[in-house]
């Protein structure tokens, strides 16, 4: 059986204020494409179809759509939701959507009830794991401490024994949303540490013929039956070296697996480039980025005078200026920002709680500040499901 992978669409996203609609429309169609002339079986998508529990109106047509554009293929199609996702909102009409051949899944409750597709070889059970945010799922699962490693594993203990239940043979794909151990983040996913922990070990989907993951924007093999799609187009700069891209899987009739990276068309290359003012407008060596989408890291002690104005110039699709001016790191004017790139809420806090009493937290009150942040990414969770 022929799969397509893919997932992190973000419709409705933009790119540094740039609309990326046409370019999330332009995906589609290369996807469409893609499933009709490399003889596709299914397509698989795993989780953030939107970039926001209530989407935008052109997204919603956008996804309507794709949608009706892949029933007339004639090639089943299964999608769950992700973080960015209102689950309950993608899921509305799952039920007769179904018939179409798009099968969504939203519902924790249902990771154990798979979608069966059948090739000459036998059956394929496609489970689908949307995002499981641990302090709203910790019940229905029956886990006392919520985590996202206990989550997903009691959601696998449900796919593994509905999977026993079936003919000897029966080949297995899950798709699910989440940050396995070994993948590598970019700064356009949203955070969802729990507990001070984030990532959940790739062995939750040992016995797996295939894991489909979103969640990571970039292409990544976690292990050879553990991957990452990654978005489909780029959503920050981070993601400048990120070739974007889908897996074209094929599983054959004794789970043997082999895949491939199909390309998606981008709209723009990404670049990122450093230094004083007055050397990005003169080195030739960056003459190759004067088309790209730009983000503009400035070195100069003293802010230069209509830096961006300038830029553009040379890189008219300059989008992001930053100054990082050439100090010492111990000079007192470094930052507020430089300071505290790349540290965690958590150790911010920490870091503040130091410098008002000259002390840091002890572990009591570090579990206490962990809880803290958990209880308001629960919240804001909870309030972004009943919107």
């Amino acid at each position: 059986m022929r799969l397509l992978h893919t997932s992190d669409w973000h419709l409705g996203r933009a790119f540094h204020r740039v609309n990326m609609l046409g370019a999330q429309a332009e995906f589609i169609g290369h996807l469409v494409t893609t499933v009709r002339e490399r003889g596709v079986d299914a397509v698989v998508v795993s989780g953030d179809v939107y970039d926001r529990a209530v989407p935008p109106l052109a997204a919603v047509e956008l996804f309507d759509d794709a949608l009706h554009r892949l029933a007339d293929l004639g090639v089943p199609t299964v999608m769950i939701s992700g973080n960015h996702d209102s689950a309950r909102r993608l899921g509305v009409g799952a039920g007769l959507i179904d018939r179409a051949g798009i099968h969504l899944r939203t519902e924790p409750s249902a990771c154990g009830t798979p979608v069966v597709l059948a090739d000459a070889h036998g059956d394929v059970a496609f489970y689908g794991l949307p995002y499981l945010e641990p302090a709203l799922v910790k019940d229905e699962f029956g886990v006392e401490k919520p985590g996202h490693e206990a989550v997903l594993a009691a959601a696998m203990e449900r796919v593994r024994a509905d999977l026993a239940t079936r003919a000897g043979g029966t080949r297995c794909v899950v798709l699910a949303h989440a940050f396995v151990t070994g993948g590598e983040a970019s700064d356009s996913e949203r955070d969802i540490t729990v507990g001070g922990v984030a990532a959940v070990p790739a062995g939750v989907f040992d016995g797996v013929d295939y894991a489909a993951l979103g969640h990571l924007h970039g292409s990544q093999t976690i292990t050879e039956r553990v991957r990452y799609s990654g978005s489909p187009l780029p959503y920050s700069f981070s993601e400048a070296d990120h070739r974007k891209s889908m897996w074209l899987v094929d599983l054959g009739a004794d789970g043997s697996l082999d895949a491939e990276r199909i390309d998606c068309p981008v709209p723009r290359a990404l670049a990122r480039v450093r230094g004083r003012l007055e050397d990005l407008l003169a080195d030739p060596e960056l003459a190759r980025h004067e088309e790209a989408w730009v983000e503009a890291t400035l070195t100069d002690p003293v802010h230069p005078a209509d830096p961006m104005a300038r830029l553009s110039e040379r890189f008219p699709h300059t989008l992001s200026l930053v100054f990082d001016p050439e100090r010492a790191p111990d000079d007192p004017d470094v930052s507020y920002a430089r300071r505290l790139a790349g540290r965690s809420d958590q150790e911010i806090a920490e870091d503040f709680v130091a410098h008002v009493r000259g002390a840091g937290p002890d572990a009591r009150e570090q579990a206490v500040l962990r809880d803290a942040f958990d209880a308001v990414r629960a919240d804001e969770a909870v309030h972004e499901v009943a919107r």
